[in-house]
């Protein structure tokens, strides 16, 4: 049985409008992609869909209040909530630096969140 799929590319700013044929349950072409991001892109997302997660939490004793943090790299997109439910509660201890870990292993996808800002300690 064949099927397509029409997905919009998120690798890049380009935002091409990609079509994916699925065989059998299995990705075997895609077309509209500008470049070869978006053909493995399109590919990954019908069979395996991942993302970063963005996100914030709390410092304690800094000169900002919250740092921005994310997955180091992409995650089953099923396990989005779960990530997020798991750091809402995270307060670190000022200073931090851009790359500390914030939770390690997160939800065992073996990813782990990191700071993505400095945040001094707060004079």
């Amino acid at each position: 049985m064949t099927e397509e799929r029409h997905l919009t590319c998120i690798n890049c700013p380009m935002g091409c409008p990609l079509t994916v044929t699925i065989e059998d349950g299995k990705a075997v072409s895609v077309t509209g992609n500008t470049c070869k991001r978006g053909e493995n892109y399109g590919m990954k997302e019908v069979t395996n869909p991942t993302r970063i997660v963005t996100s914030s939490v709390r410092v304690k004793g800094g000169e900002l209040r919250m740092v921005s943090c994310k997955t180091k790299e992409d995650i089953p997109k099923g396990k989005i909530f779960d990530i997020l439910k798991a750091i809402e509660d995270i307060e670190l201890q000022a200073p931090v630096k851009i790359g500390d870990v914030v939770l390690a292993n997160v939800c065992d996808t073996g990813v782990d969140v990191i700071a993505t800002k400095n945040v001094g300690v707060k004079a």
